[in-house]
């Protein structure tokens, strides 16, 4: 029954959220128009012409867990809109200076926005990204919400703001590093990725009408359920059946990417070594079967599903502080459980 709402609530939600986004990225200025053109470029609604089209988007998990949180409280998912549309706003701010900081040079198949404009035109579309998620989050009060309760949601956006950019300080710390370790890289997902998903659950809940520590109960359940996200996509990275996801089987060995059952590898006492010497080596195709035992051997597979079931139990526990008794059959732990055992 949960699965069947759930889908009838992203297909009411998800249209208002993007139309709530939109609204921020317009203008009538032609000065200024690839600007903001830039902005609906990576967001999906432009080709590089800057002219409209709907491209592959993403999957908008953001907005709609802080949707879900605030209906999961008995509030009015309309009122947490702009919140929402800020949030994913946000989320494409970081993802901007990403693949810049990064140098990744496509996403969802087309060329990034810094290949297309350049490295200083896209950092400073990344910055009004930036600058107008705060000016979404501040479209509170047009949906009723009161003055205190927009600051509480403010100072959570806000910090979430600097645990984001710590995040992304430390994944680009990792890439001149040899020794990191395993929970250094924990730490380092906890930032980039886990906490902008608390903050979505937790504002929602906020709004929804929730206590300071029912709000905090819904940001362990969004951290955990973020922790469990990304160590899901490490696993898939590797294991994941390429029909699936579209990657290369192996990839993220391919890429010498440091994501979890790589670094405990790295980590283990007895394989370590043979897989640091061999990934810096020439490492190609040829060498991913010798690569992959070595993981084997380290059990690293096991290690990393290991984890999702810890961060599973850990937001399932804090779902209940957060949402009550019922919120097993809720519709945001339909989400979530959907999120975690996904293929691609």
């Amino acid at each position: 029954m949960a699965t069947t709402e759930l889908s009838t609530f992203l297909g009411r939600w998800l249209p208002r959220v993007e139309s709530a986004m939109r609204e921020h990225l317009q203008t009538e200025e032609q000065a200024v128009a690839q600007h903001y053109g830039m902005m609906r470029y990576h967001m999906g609604w432009a080709d590089e012409n800057l002219t409209p089209q709907n491209y592959p988007a993403g999957k908008r998990l953001r907005p709609m867990l802080c949707l879900l949180a605030c209906a999961a409280k008995g509030g009015d998912p309309a009122a947490a809109l702009p919140a929402a549309a800020a949030i994913e706003l946000l989320h494409n701010f970081s993802l901007i200076h990403d693949d810049i900081e990064d140098g990744d040079e496509t996403r969802r198949h087309r060329p990034t926005a810094w290949k297309v404009w350049g490295i200083p035109q896209t950092i400073n579309a990344g910055d009004a990204m930036f600058a107008t998620a705060y000016a979404a989050m501040q479209r509170l009060a047009r949906r009723g919400i009161s003055a205190p309760m927009t600051l509480d949601a403010l100072q959570r956006f806000t910090a979430t703001c600097l645990a984001l950019t710590e995040g992304q300080h430390l994944d680009m710390s990792f890439e001149e590093r040899n020794d990191v370790a395993v929970t250094e890289y924990l730490r380092m997902i906890r930032g980039k990725t886990a906490a902008l998903i608390g903050a979505s659950v937790a504002i929602g809940a906020l709004l929804g009408g929730a206590s300071p520590e029912e709000q905090d109960a819904a940001e362990q359940f969004g951290i955990a359920s973020g922790m469990a996200f990304q160590i899901q996509d490490d696993i898939l990275g590797i294991w994941g059946d390429p029909a699936i996801t579209g990657k290369a089987a192996g990839n993220d060995l391919l890429r010498r990417k440091k994501s979890l059952p790589i670094l405990h590898t790295i980590n283990h006492e007895v394989v370590g070594i043979e897989l640091m010497t061999l990934l810096h080596r020439d490492f190609g195709v040829e060498e991913l079967p010798a690569a992959l035992t070595l993981l084997e051997r380290a059990g690293a597979r096991a290690y990393a599903e290991e984890q999702v079931r810890y961060y599973h139990r850990q937001s399932s526990d804090a779902l209940l502080t957060a949402f009550g008794p019922q919120a097993k059959e809720s519709m945001i732990w339909a989400l979530a459980e959907s999120l975690l055992y996904r293929q691609s």
